[in-house]
């Protein structure tokens, strides 16, 4: 194995954009965040995104957990009756507004009623992101008044409008997270037109894998019809979020949502095009910084975990053998410890599994390298432990797992396993 592990912007076959760190409004949308009383701090705890004219057009995954929340319900079902458009969002945080039974339901289908008729869209074209503490409800009466105040005051299309409502989404984060980038895409009179995607999330404990643990916010101003849009989605989270992993819980409330108001004015993607190549590219770079952002900051953590898996069967089988990496929690463990333990990778390796069955793994051809420096390749190898140890004490340890089988290639993400996390989660209600 080299000692040099694959980029981490690299994907073999696909060149990834670069992304920026910054929160920026696409055209066509508009926000706002205040604080309803639904967090005891005080905080910022309800938002509303909406869009300025047209409904965009929307592609979402969510949750598998089968014990999804009402927001989650909720806007499954609004998707199928608009066929995949919405005008407008509410995002809550404080209270997840699951396994609340009936009357859970009803306290969210009373708010997309409230949020329908202040941005003055049907009920059905309005979409719902919670989270928080399981088994609360909503306060309806106390946020009915703020989503009314708060669209008449007047939502924003600045930046600052997309960067308050990821500050309200947060509960344990320590930070929002937000990530950018902006294309060229082909316009009607045969110009180019500047298309953005930007992104938001929250969500640092109860993620893993199974579309992970987190809300996300992801908007473009291209113009995308929703099944050309799912077709953009589905991929790009398969390779970011469903390879983020904490803590090996999965929650309820997951859900991602990319929205596209079209108000750039660019000819239609199409998929199986150049243009829908390059604008999938951007959607999965935006997904891709997000989900790194999430792992580096779970809770408690220190560090974050890349695993990069290459010459595996597939990608598949590459990506499962990088999410056993990293949810490992002796892996996790060592990482926190600066400790070059590297038979707990090769355990992880080894009990890697993909569609329920064991992935293949030849021992003669196996090869880990962490932070750049091969420790194994078929058989021990002889390394420096001082000079790794002080080497994993970086912001982010990457650990390189080649298997000597095919061309495939995955990565995943994740973070060490410090006390801060047992003392976060010990808490959480109290």
């Amino acid at each position: 194995m080299s000692t040099e592990t694959l980029p981490l912007k690299a994907r073999p076959g696909r060149a990834l954009p670069d992304v920026d760190d910054r929160p920026r409004m696409p055209l066509g949308f508009r926000a706002g965040a205040v604080a309803a009383g639904i967090k005891a701090s005080g905080r910022r705890d309800l938002g509303v995104l909406a869009t300025t004219g047209q409904p965009a057009a929307v592609a979402a995954t969510f949750t598998t957990n089968r014990l999804s929340a009402a927001p989650v319900r909720l806007s499954q079902a609004h998707l199928a009756a608009s066929g995949g458009w919405a005008g407008a969002v509410l995002t809550a945080s404080g209270s997840a507004n699951a396994a609340t039974g009936p009357e859970g339901d009803a306290d969210q289908l009373a708010l997309a009623e409230a949020l329908a008729a202040a941005v003055g869209v049907p009920p059905h074209q309005t979409l719902a992101l919670a989270t928080g503490v399981i088994g609360t409800r909503l306060p309806v009466d106390r946020i009915r008044a703020p989503i009314a105040d708060l669209v008449a005051a007047g939502l924003s299309t600045g930046d600052d409008a997309l960067a308050a409502l990821a500050e309200q989404l947060c509960t344990t984060d320590t930070h929002p997270k937000w990530a950018s980038v902006r294309l060229e895409l082909p316009a009607p009179d045969g110009s180019s037109r500047t298309v953005t995607v930007a992104g938001i999330a929250k969500g640092v404990g109860m993620i893993h894998p199974r579309m992970a643990t987190m809300l996300a916010l992801v908007l473009t101003d291209a113009t995308v019809d929703p099944p050309t849009l799912h077709g953009l989605l589905a991929p790009a989270v398969e390779r970011t979020w469903n390879q983020l992993t904490v803590d090996g819980d999965t929650s309820t409330n997951d859900t991602v949502l990319l929205l596209a108001s079209g108000a750039a004015g660019t000819v239609p993607v199409q998929a199986g095009t150049e243009a829908a190549d390059r604008l999938g590219a951007a959607i999965e770079v935006v997904a891709r910084s997000l989900a790194r952002q999430q792992a580096a900051d779970g809770e408690g953590a220190t560090t974050l975990i890349t695993c990069q898996v290459s010459e595996a069967p597939d990608d598949a089988t590459a990506r499962a053998v990088a999410r056993a990496v990293v949810g490992s929690s002796l892996v996790k463990a060592a990482v926190h410890g600066r400790d070059p333990n590297w038979g707990r990778i090769a355990a992880a390796v080894g009990n890697a599994e993909v569609g329920g069955q064991p992935v293949p793994i030849d021992v003669a051809r196996l090869a880990i390298a962490i932070c750049g420096v091969p420790v194994f390749e078929g058989c021990p190898l002889s390394f420096d432990r001082s000079a790794l140890s002080k080497l994993m004490a970086a912001p982010e340890v990457v650990v390189a797992v080649e298997l000597g089988l095919g061309t495939g290639w995955g990565e995943a993400f994740g973070c060490d396993l410090s006390e801060g996390y047992v003392v976060e989660n010990s808490v959480y209600t109290t």
